[in-house]
């Protein structure tokens, strides 16, 4: 019987100091732990990954260290950027090393309209040379999809799926959604925190910022889910309510930087003016780490 479980994408952070100095070496112990761990996708240089931080060649780099680490797991690489010629650059260099996808959020100093956003997609999909995942991030962006637009841009040749914010019941979205996307495009969300409500409603993927660190307990939930055990669903998501709290108090970006130092992964700051969360703040990663049983 086939796998009914809802893809995990993990999306690792890209190990660094403050001025953006990558430890090439933790990128690539991050991608073989993931692959271990039998994830169904590597997220990198996502937002938790610090994409639009970092310059073409080392993201580059970065790339090419993680695809030949992850041993035949699909590698979905973050290609936004203001210009439109630099998002083709960035998806043909992820191409060129490797990866299967292109994760495009759209990255914007002036605010974009409708079909400027559709234009975007539009081109990317037929010019980049991978399958572009719509990464819809409006937290970060700014930029909001209609459900329209998403399924404006679902229908383009070379869209293969759709990456949604979190939502505490969205249910009724994904059953909207799921009307409108053509056949094949798979429909994910994001926000770990409120992750159970979209695995109970039938997300077809989950694009988790912990699981990039923690794959385990993340593959767990998305099994339970995909086995309709929502008992075991709620039991894990429950253990790890302490993480999901400090994500929500000190945001998902600073505390998965935190816990990777904690973890012992090495000197995991963020690129500066992103300050590393310290004193209390650390120390309530730490305990969040050790209350859902992340440590040993």
């Amino acid at each position: 019987m086939a796998d009914a479980s809802p893809l995990l994408s993990a999306f690792p952070i890209t190990p660094m100091d403050g001025r953006g100095a990558v430890d090439v070496a933790a990128v690539e112990r991050l991608a073989a732990r993931l692959a271990t761990a039998g994830v169904g996708q590597i997220g990198l240089l996502g937002s938790t990954g610090s994409q639009p931080y970092l310059p073409r060649g080392l993201r580059r780099e970065i790339v090419a260290a993680t695809v030949a680490a992850a041993r035949g797991v699909p590698v979905a690489v973050g290609v936004g950027a203001p210009a439109l010629a630099e998002v083709l650059d960035n998806i043909r260099d992820a191409a060129g090393a490797g990866a299967a996808a292109a994760l495009l959020a759209p990255q914007t100093y002036q605010p974009l309209r409708e079909d400027e956003v559709f234009t975007l997609y539009r081109i990317a999909a037929a010019e980049g040379g991978l399958p572009v995942i719509l990464y819809n991030n409006p937290g970060t962006t700014k930029v909001t999809f209609s459900p329209a637009l998403i399924a404006r841009i679902a229908a383009l040749p070379g869209v293969v799926a759709v990456k949604m914010p979190p939502r505490p019941d969205p249910a009724a979205e994904i059953a909207a959604l799921g009307a409108v996307l053509p056949p094949g495009v798979v429909l994910g969300y994001s926000g770990d925190a409120m992750i159970a409500g979209a695995l109970r409603a039938g997300a077809g993927a989950w694009f988790s910022v912990l699981a990039g660190l923690f794959p385990d307990p993340c593959l767990a939930m998305s099994r339970a889910a995909g086995a309709g055990d929502r008992a075991g669903l709620a039991a894990l998501d429950a253990r790890l309510a302490p993480v999901w709290r400090v994500f929500s108090d000190l945001t998902s970006y600073r505390a998965i930087h935190a816990a990777a130092g904690i973890a012992g992964f090495g000197h995991c700051a963020p690129p500066l003016p992103v300050l590393p969360l310290e004193g209390a703040e650390r120390k309530a990663v730490e305990m969040a780490l050790k209350e859902a049983e992340l440590l040993a």
